[in-house]
Formats: C-alpha cells, structure tokens, sequence
C-alpha cells in the first residue's frame, strides 16, 4: 500500500492548504468560506470528463437529493482504481496535511470522520430546500466544476431557515464554498433556469454514524478500542 505522501507527489497537499490558509471566512450569514480555484487541472479534467450516464442527471428532485440516493454517483473505491487523477484527488483531500488544515483554519473536528466525494449534474428544474448538514456531516465543501456561460449564477445559497437566500457562492470554474455544519449552516439552491447541466463536486467528512459506508471513498475510519 501506497503511502499518501508516494501517491500524492510532492507538494500537491502543500498547494490545497497555502489555498486554505490564504482564503478569509466570511461571517454572514453564518461563517463560511469562498475559494478559488480549489482543485489541481488534471483533478478537474477528470470529474469534467466523468460521465456516469443519463440516469445520474436530475432536473426537479422535489427540494432533497435523497429523493434519487439510487442514481447518485461516488468517487469510491471503485472509480479511483478506474481513475488515478481521482485516486489523487481523494488522498489530497483525506492527508493528514489537509485534515488538519481544516482543523486549524476551519475549526473542524475530523478525528474519525470519513472522507465522501459526491459528483451531482443537475439541470433545468433542479432545486434545494433549506437544509443544515447538521448530524453525521462535519464538513462540508462544494466545488463548482459548470462550464456553461450563465454557471457564474449557479452557485449554493446560503439561506434563512424559511429559505431566502442571503448569499450566493459563485459558480466560477473551481470556485468552492466551505462550511462547518451547525443549526445556523442553512443553504439549498433556488430554483433558477439552468441551461445545461450544474456540475458539483460535494466534499464532505462523516462520522462514524454514517451507515451508506458504500458512498465513502476509503471506507470508514477505523476506530482502536
């Protein structure tokens, strides 16, 4: 078994945290923060050119992924053997350098947390109710990979409870938003013309209590006794 370090090559992890560390939180309407190009070219080529077919793309899913869990789509243990660009992408993201990164610039507590990578391609009719992330979610980055001309308007509405939204991510190419989950962390996506397809790398940390263990892109975490 590779060590993160040989499957990384030098310096990749060093790059994601410098990005990390230079990107300010924003305090409304609940800390958060937005970043630039977020990952490397050939990570972005990868999840550009993943076409998981017709079924993984979803308009109007009545406000809740969950609605589709059957049709969703994983960078799991399977599609990093398929793709070594991904394999790299997942290790970057699970390093101890970038976990602990998180920690000290973000707040995050990820001890036992597991890493779970979710490709989403939307189109027209697609929307988000609010919602929290709250529970087994510690960790929560969204990355758009649009390459449509109106993506810049597709980004995730940081929202009120009732749904209004009060702040918008950009839809940038490799723009992300990153948020430690709470009871004030609502966001959701209102419903506007998508012309296209809204392409989504969700990044998240989940503890122990996360059961679709199928989904995680090294499995759980193991926990000593």
């Amino acid at each position: 078994m590779h060590s993160d370090a040989q499957v990384l090559g030098t310096g990749t992890a060093s790059a994601f945290v410098k990005m990390l560390a230079g990107t300010r939180p924003a305090p409304y309407p609940y800390p958060h923060w937005m970043m630039d190009s977020v990952l490397t070219p050939e990570a972005c080529d990868a999840l550009v050119e993943w076409d998981p077919g017709a079924q993984a793309r979803a308009g109007d899913v009545g406000g809740r992924r969950e609605t589709r869990n059957k049709a969703r789509v994983f960078v799991d243990k399977a599609k990093r053997a398929q793709d070594a660009r991904l394999d790299r992408m997942a290790h970057v993201l699970n390093s101890a350098e970038v976990r602990q990164a998180f920690a000290d610039y973000c707040g995050a507590q990820l001890d036992g947390a597991a890493l779970r990578l979710e490709l989403c391609l939307d189109t027209d009719g697609f929307w988000l109710e609010p919602h929290t992330d709250i529970g087994a979610k510690k960790l929560t980055l969204l990355i758009s990979l649009s390459q449509d001309d109106n993506a810049e308007d597709w980004g995730t509405d940081l929202m009120t409870p009732e749904g209004q939204s009060v702040a918008r991510a950009s839809g940038t190419f490799n723009s992300g938003v990153l948020f430690i989950p709470s009871d004030k962390t609502w966001h959701g996506f209102v419903k506007r013309p998508i012309s296209g397809t809204r392409r989504t790398l969700i990044v998240n940390f989940v503890d122990q209590s996360w059961r679709a263990v199928h989904e995680l892109a090294f499995g759980p975490v193991a926990t000593h006794v």
